[in-house]
């Protein structure tokens, strides 16, 4: 498969009472080795699956918590058990007190994104993107649709005012279009069961944004949440 790269995600653990939930270096890097060997190969990027979940209650030690995480995988990409690592994000507002300049930088982050993003996750987003001054391909997006392209919230919007050329795209694509730039974000993962709504997807690459639409959002977003959004980056 010359032509694909394999990421995968750490950080959840069977445990009796379901998924458990760890930051643990040790667990993190014997995760790893073991997702090297279930793939046949070296991941190319393992990410760090949402963090926060481990750190909400935490308060004096949490930097040092996320930090020792991180440098467990930083460990094991110098150690070639993968490519390369960074973090999954569902919630990014506890992180951004967390990271300090002792806290290795992540090669990608990726973070919710897309139309349905509240703007307190916007700001929490784009804060740990400055915070790690991540750049180019360093930031992915992810739930570009909120679960489900069949969700009602894509009857009563229509998200082709986002686009200049909106009679060219559905409604869905209008949305997975408009996912790049809020926050901005150079790749967005989505689910690939469905060759057709695949090819929709990137079919809708080619659509021109309407940045002025963007902003106008973004300030929507402000006054509702009531938390600052700066200028898009």
């Amino acid at each position: 498969m010359p032509n694909f790269t394999i990421s995968t995600k750490v950080g959840y653990f069977p445990g009796r009472d379901g998924a458990d939930h760890s930051l643990n270096p040790a667990r993190l890097r014997t995760a790893v080795k073991q997702a090297a060997a279930d793939l046949g190969r070296s991941p190319d990027l393992v990410f760090l699956h949402n963090p926060e979940h481990s750190l909400r209650e935490a308060t004096v030690h949490g930097p040092a918590v996320l930090r020792q995480a991180c440098i467990a995988l930083y460990d094991a990409t110098a150690d070639g058990l993968c490519g390369a690592w960074g973090i999954a994000s569902w919630d990014p507002a506890p992180l951004t007190n967390l990271v300090d300049v002792t806290c290795p930088k992540p090669s990608v982050l990726m973070i919710r994104a897309g139309l349905l993003v509240g703007g307190r996750t916007l700001v929490a987003a784009e804060t740990l993107i400055k915070a790690w001054d991540l750049r180019g391909d360093s930031v992915w997006g992810m739930s570009p649709f909120g679960g489900s392209t069949d969700a009602s919230v894509w009857d009563r919007v229509d998200p082709r005012v986002f686009l200049r050329d909106s009679n060219r795209l559905s409604r869905v694509q209008a949305a997975f279009r408009t996912t790049y730039h809020l926050p901005r974000v150079t790749s967005v993962a989505v689910g690939t069961d469905d060759p057709a709504h695949l090819s929709d997807l990137i079919s809708a690459l080619d659509g021109e944004v309407d940045e002025q639409a963007i902003r106008e959002y973004r300030r929507l977003l402000r006054d509702r949440s009531g938390v600052s959004l700066p200028e898009a980056p």
